[in-house]
């Protein structure tokens, strides 16, 4: 019994040593971390008098074109900012004003940008008003968690109220509404420690150090670093790339249970605002330690993350050709035929294989890396060049709708290849009279000729015998008249019929069947749709839904969030042997036809189809005709993988945009795929 005595007690000794080693271990890690890990913290936390948690803005994801050359990415820079815990209170109106305006004066002074988003201005005799375009933000400032004002209220109710409310009253209308513009703006974001206003972004070092050495009378301005949005080139591809901007009430509302806060910026248009989802970073917080000679300590607490980055179909060099081509097109034929219209014009190419766009150009075009200083001008100029015509506009695109009247006649049995219709150069039709303008090598023309030389009469006889339902039933499996499917908004068009006539109120006429066949009537039809069209022709009748995006990255690009795998849409059906017969007429054009003559000498075959269109435009006040020129093409034509289309407004003839294609063929074939950077010497400044 007494050796086992002894081996218990031996055992308790060192079951006794263990467990005190073990908390001596413990409480060594614990020193080592607090001391040298979190030392920093801690030591700043033992001097201080108070703390606060302030936010650490995150960057947004960069935007990439398919190669991965940055069209947006991030830089550091300085923000001006004010901080609620050092600012003058609330009701020390006269203080506060006084440091804003006195800021205002020293950013006027350098030529810089202050945030100003009060949706008031002075019009051109003085008078306050309400900024264009600028709803929402009228109708959140006139609100209830506002200024409590009517919603009739107008833009003098909305000032005074302003220059009450800050007592404002000593200085004149421009400085008042300038300080107001601030106040306004700390009001609208609920001010408060923890909540700074953000004052100015991207502010220069010398700006900095002047308010820095005059931190006596700047009390609460503070200045700290934050993610600055870059462009590589602000005119490359600004209506799909979009913009940035604060973060409106509605959509605070919103988008508030997902972590968003008032002072927040947000996508507001193209990708910016169709992948925000990805785009937005995930904020980090720090510490701010305040000891009592005033000094401050901030510590990480937790760290920013970058939002992931979007690839995108775009190809940077090849979106700059399309850019250049289709400007100088329109300012070559002004130059040389004249033009009713401002020049403008769209064009896109997709890739026939899966539906990415590899381009898509819009003309008149801007600057998004100086959007925010001429938004004013932009919103009023000439030509609307914030308008994406590529995606937006709608247009009756002529001849370009022969190949899809084409192609139901001859899956319908209604032609052959070989059958012939006799064009006298004139058509009768219940009495009405319609012209054929072409003059034919012979009279006879079969559908090869009546595609290659646009023979209006072979399609009005087509469209007769077929009649509306049929053609529109081929035009909808092309996508004619819906919305193509991309990420970015798009228009729906139109398809003309006896149901969408109704719908307004109209009857169809049936002079409006052969009308439709060549492309006339009521038919409304975006660039982006015709792409796609030809793109379905060409492939052998698969439509893709198209896209911007090709994929998805994590922030580091390490992972692939997601990755846009083609989406086929419609499989038409339309037989091979249809096809090819089209498809011969097209390539036709573009080898001995109209269009020979601009695609000689390039390493691919092009096909394609002209057409042209009339409207009635309201031009200074007057209703004046004007034509639309259109061309869709494709190539290679033995093995075709991009298809194009192009409109240049104010064109007698699709022909006049052909450069624009071959420009894009010359480029993307003769590149072979290496595409290099551009030359200065290459590029078209209009």
């Amino acid at each position: 019994m007494r050796t086992v005595h002894v081996k218990i007690t031996r055992g308790r000794r060192i079951a006794s040593v263990c467990i005190v080693l073990f908390f001596f271990a413990f409480f060594a890690l614990d020193l080592v971390k607090i001391q040298i890990f979190e030392g920093e913290e801690y030591d700043a936390a033992s001097t201080a008098v108070s703390e606060r948690t302030a936010t650490i803005s995150a960057a947004r994801g960069e935007i990439v074109d398919c190669n991965g050359s940055p069209l947006i990415y991030n830089s550091q820079g300085y923000t001006v900012i004010f901080d609620a815990a050092y600012f003058p209170a609330s009701d020390e109106h006269s203080e506060r004003n006084a440091i804003i305006l006195s800021l205002i004066k020293l950013f006027e002074e350098k030529s810089l940008e202050w945030i100003d988003i009060l949706p008031l201005v002075f019009d051109a005799n003085g008078n306050i008003v309400y900024k264009d375009d600028s709803d929402s933000l009228i109708k959140e400032m006139k609100s209830a968690d506002m200024l409590k004002l009517n919603e009739y209220a107008t833009a003098r109710n909305c000032f005074d109220a302003l220059i009450d409310r800050f007592e404002l009253q000593g200085y004149n209308p421009h400085e008042a509404r300038k300080i107001a513009s601030v106040r306004y703006g700390m009001m609208r974001i609920y001010f408060k420690i923890g909540t700074p206003y953000v004052f100015a972004e991207n502010v220069p070092d010398e700006t900095v150090s002047l308010i820095k050495e005059n931190n006596g009378f700047y009390k609460g301005v503070d200045v700290r670093v934050d993610p600055v949005r870059n462009y590589t080139d602000g005119t490359l591809a600004p209506h799909i790339l979009g913009r940035i901007g604060a973060i409106d009430a509605e959509e605070y509302a919103e988008k508030k249970s997902l972590g968003y806060k008032i002072t927040d910026q947000i996508g507001k248009s193209g990708i910016e605002a169709a992948m925000e989802e990805y785009l937005k970073g995930k904020d980090g917080t720090e510490t701010v330690y305040t000891d009592s000679e005033g000094n401050r300590t901030s510590v990480v607490t937790t760290a920013p993350v970058q939002g992931n980055n979007v690839v995108l179909t775009i190809n940077a060099q090849l979106q700059k050709v399309t850019q250049d081509a289709l400007a100088k097109a329109l300012f070559d034929y002004a130059g040389s035929k004249g033009n009713m219209v401002e020049n403008a014009g769209a064009a896109v190419v997709v890739d026939c294989r899966t539906g990415a766009i590899l381009a898509s150009a819009t003309y008149p075009t801007y600057d998004i890396s100086t959007y925010a200083e001429n938004a004013a001008a932009l919103n009023t100029a000439a030509g609307s060049p914030l308008w994406n015509r590529a995606l937006l506009s709608t247009y009756a695109t002529g001849s370009t709708m022969k190949p899809s009247v084409a192609i139901a006649a001859l899956e319908e049995g209604a032609i052959r290849e070989d059958t012939e219709i006799y064009c006298s150069g004139s058509y009768e039709y219940l009495g009405q009279h319609f012209k054929c303008e072409q003059d034919h090598d012979t009279r006879h023309v079969n559908v090869v000729n009546a595609i290659d030389e646009s023979c209006n009469t072979f399609f009005y006889e087509v469209g007769k015998n077929i009649g509306i339902e049929k053609m529109n039933e081929y035009r909808i499996l092309f996508g004619l008249g819906s919305k193509t499917g991309c990420e970015l908004g798009e228009a729906s068009g139109v398809l003309d019929s006896p149901e969408y006539r109704s719908s307004l109120g109209q009857t169809w006429l049936p002079g409006y069947t052969v009308q439709s066949a060549i492309g006339q009537a009521g038919n409304l039809f975006s660039p982006i749709q015709l792409a796609n069209y030809c793109a379905t022709i060409a492939n052998g009748g698969t439509r893709y839904k198209t896209h911007f995006v090709k994929s998805v990255k994590s922030y580091d690009y390490s992972q692939t969030v997601f990755e846009t795998k083609p989406e086929v849409v419609a499989e038409t059906g339309i037989s091979a042997e249809t096809l090819d017969i089209v498809k011969r007429g097209m390539l036709k054009v573009g080898t001995t036809g109209y269009c020979a003559e601009y695609f000689r000498g390039l390493p691919v075959q092009v096909a394609c189809k002209t057409g042209t269109s009339q409207e009635i435009r309201q031009i200074d006040g007057v209703s004046v005709k004007i034509n639309n020129g259109f061309l869709i093409a494709f190539a290679p034509y033995d093995n075709p993988e991009i298809a194009i289309a192009a409109v240049g407004e104010g064109m007698t003839s699709g022909v006049f945009v052909a450069p624009v294609v071959r420009a894009v063929c010359d480029y993307y074939f003769g590149q072979s795929g290496n595409f290099e950077e551009l030359s200065p010497e290459n590029t078209f400044i209009p």
